[in-house]
């Protein structure tokens, strides 16, 4: 049964849940498989539920191959890219610093709106709300001590990720939305196709680093399965209801969650300046989408 309208809030609450959870499960996964085999096995689950939905529903997949380029242009920069920057920053940074940094996912997009798909206007709220979040990002990498003992590439690669998402968001809404298809056909084309991106560099290391245990596996299981496959239906019906700033937004939630499951199961440390910069961040990404209102005399004459 598809999604019924008007339902995004709660959509939007699982989908932090699934994604916030997801750093945990690309820690454990990278435990036994190289980066792009976390990716590539992620992603082709992902792909293998949702064709398992399509067949059980008996909907049709497009075969017009503009619409599954336009699609697979999508997973590109929602998918293929952004997962293996992350996989590889996981190698040296914890889940908490990784999930934050992805909070500033709405900041990326608003650059990208304002500079590729030059869909929004340069007002004073979005100036102000982009200086804001980028000081937030320093915050969390802690400059003033030389970002401590993260590599500076995984920390790139990190904000790498979030420059895609946050192309990938506004591509969506302006080409592949448009074209009107299903979403668990959007959703499998853009994960299936990413899985093919992805594969010739797993195929160049399919080695494992430790042999596999049942928690690997049930974590790359979740990852596919969920976080990868229904989790993009839920993620197309969000922004086909409310639009890909709001939708990509859902960030908010997934440094909360990760931070929880890092510091319980991971044992991972949580230092000051990160939730400090974590709050910086969506406070200026607020501002900067108007959710914040900055003084009125600030921004605007009044009115005779």
């Amino acid at each position: 049964m598809a999604p019924s309208k008007n339902n995004w809030v709660i959509l939007y609450l699982i989908l932090g849940l699934i994604w916030g959870s997801s750093f945990l499960f690309t820690h454990v996964a990278l435990e036994s498989l190289p980066p792009f085999g976390v990716v590539f096995w992620r992603l082709a689950l992902g792909a293998a539920a949702l064709g398992i939905v399509i067949h059980y529903r008996n909907i049709k997949i497009t075969s017009n191959w503009k619409n599954l380029l336009l699609i697979a242009g999508g997973g590109a920069f929602m998918n293929a890219l952004p997962f293996a920057l992350f996989a590889f920053a996981q190698q040296h940074v914890t889940s908490i610093l990784a999930s934050i940094i992805n909070a500033s996912t709405p900041i990326m997009t608003l650059l990208a709106l304002l500079t590729i798909f030059r869909g929004e206007k340069l007002k004073l709220n979005v100036i102000v709300g982009l200086l804001i979040g980028m000081a937030g990002i320093l915050v969390v990498l802690a400059v003033w001590q030389g970002f401590g003992e993260n590599d500076p590439l995984a920390v790139l690669s990190l904000i790498g990720a979030v420059a895609c998402y946050g192309i990938g968001g506004p591509f969506i809404v302006r080409f592949v939305t448009p074209l009107k298809l299903p979403n668990e056909v959007l959703s499998l084309v853009q994960v299936g196709s990413a899985a093919v991106i992805v594969l010739p560099f797993y195929l160049a290391n399919p080695n494992l680093s430790a042999p596999l245990n049942s928690s690997v596996v049930v974590s790359i299981a979740l990852l596919g399965v969920v976080g990868s496959g229904f989790a993009y239906v839920l993620y197309y019906e969000v922004i086909k209801q409310v639009g890909s700033a709001l939708a990509n937004s859902v960030t908010y939630l997934t440094p909360l969650v990760a931070t929880v499951l890092g510091l319980l199961l991971l044992g991972e440390q949580l230092h000051w300046y990160q939730p400090v910069g974590a709050v910086v961040v969506i406070f200026g990404a607020l501002i900067s989408q108007g959710r914040i209102k900055l003084g009125r005399s600030k921004l605007e004459k009044p009115r005779k």
